[in-house]
């Protein structure tokens, strides 16, 4: 974690106003709010806009495969030092089908060894998003071998959406939510 404590605290539901409430609403699961959307309700109409955007991330309507998609969200992760990031999307992986051995060589990068072309692909291509914002002619084109033009597409929204995430949450501090553990590669940041 970057921060050890929050720059902006969560907000509680209880001591939200109404704009706030009805911007959380959706996200309210058994009276709880996870962390990054009790801290983004002191933006109400940002909280909003951004839950749209990040519902087709993570929809259906993204035409990556959900296994693929985590891979780049992992990568990202990873790469931007977001403990919170990556430690939400851990249990999110093994969920659409990613093993732990898996998730730990998303650390390592596209040259761990255990990839297939495709996956090497998604992993050559977030690490250029993330450190150069632009995916090289040779990425682009292996990723074209293996995926649509709208799946290129796609890879780009969800690294883009992510880095963003990332941002928002190592700036914010927002802390781990209650129950998870801090993956032990990112504890010095």
């Amino acid at each position: 974690m970057r921060l050890s404590k929050p720059r902006i605290a969560p907000i509680a539901l209880a001591d939200m106003d109404a704009e706030q409430k009805e911007a959380i609403e959706p996200m309210v699961q058994n009276g709880r709010i996870l962390n990054i959307f009790a801290t983004l309700a002191h933006a109400p109409k940002a909280l909003t806009r951004f839950q749209q955007w990040g519902a087709y991330v993570l929809s259906r309507r993204n035409s990556l495969p959900a296994r693929e998609r985590e891979i780049v969200i992992l990568r990202v992760g990873f790469l931007c030092k977001s403990g919170y990031e990556f430690t939400q999307h851990h249990a999110i992986g093994l969920r659409e089908g990613l093993k732990d051995f898996e998730i730990a060589a998303i650390k390592e990068g596209p040259l761990a060894g255990n990839w297939t072309p495709a996956e090497a692909s998604l992993l050559h291509a977030a690490d250029e998003l993330v450190f150069d914002h632009f995916v090289t002619d040779r990425t682009w084109e292996k990723l074209k071998e293996h995926f649509t033009e709208k799946q290129c597409m796609d890879v780009v929204f969800t690294a883009a959406q992510y880095t963003q995430v990332s941002m928002f949450l190592n700036t914010f501090g927002v802390q781990l939510d209650p129950g998870l553990e801090l993956d032990p590669d990112l504890k010095a940041y």
